[in-house]
C-alpha cells in the first residue's frame, strides 16, 4: 500500500504525537467507552486544535480525509479479524469413531 498520508502536514505530526501519547488505554479500563475517550481528548486539545483550524486548507483536507479512508479500512480489517477469531472459538470437533453403542 502506497503512503497516502503527508507526514510533513505539521498539524498531522501534532496530532499523531498527542493521540501516541494520549492514555487512552486507561480510559477504557475505568469503563469509558471510545467515543468518550475521544471527546476526551478534544476537549483536553481544544485551543492547540483550534490553532490548527486558523491555517487549515485544501491539502489539509485532503490529508485528513485520506487518514479518515485508512483508519475505516483498519477499522473494518479488526472487526473482520474479530469475527473469525469468535467463530475459531465457536468450532466443536465431534469424534465419529466414538459412538456409544
Amino acid at each position: 500500500m502506497k503512503k497516502i498520508i503527508n507526514n510533513k502536514e505539521p498539524w498531522f505530526k501534532w496530532l499523531t504525537s498527542e493521540l501516541n501519547s494520549y492514555e487512552a488505554f486507561q480510559d477504557f479500563a475505568s469503563g469509558k467507552n471510545p467515543e468518550d475517550v475521544a471527546e476526551d481528548f478534544i476537549s483536553k486539545n481544544r485551543f492547540a486544535i483550534s490553532e490548527v483550524f486558523k491555517n487549515f486548507d485544501e491539502d489539509d483536507k485532503d490529508t485528513l480525509d485520506q487518514f479518515l479512508k485508512l483508519t475505516e479500512c483498519e477499522l473494518h480489517v479488526f472487526r473482520i479479524l474479530e469475527k473469525q477469531i469468535a467463530s475459531r472459538n465457536k468450532i466443536r470437533f465431534v469424534d465419529f469413531k466414538k459412538r456409544k453403542k
